[in-house]
């Protein structure tokens, strides 16, 4: 498995750490938060580009790659 597949499971895996949707999967957060914090300015470090990435996947409609990884 390589590292981008590792980051991918990670990242399915990983849940909001603070705030009104502390505990929720980062995938499963509203796309207006997303959508506010796009606009804001995302987080500095890892939570930051994994909120970016998140962004990235629902503007795609790519939710159900980390959806299905989150199966396993």
């Amino acid at each position: 498995m390589n590292t981008s597949q590792q980051e991918l499971i990670k990242l399915a895996h990983t849940k909001m750490p603070f705030g009104k949707y502390e505990g929720r999967f980062l995938i499963d957060l509203p796309e207006h938060y997303l959508v506010w914090y796009k606009q804001k300015g995302f987080p500095k470090g890892k939570l930051g580009e994994q909120l970016q990435l998140i962004y990235e996947l629902k503007l795609n409609g790519l939710e159900d790659l980390l959806r299905n990884i989150r199966k396993f």
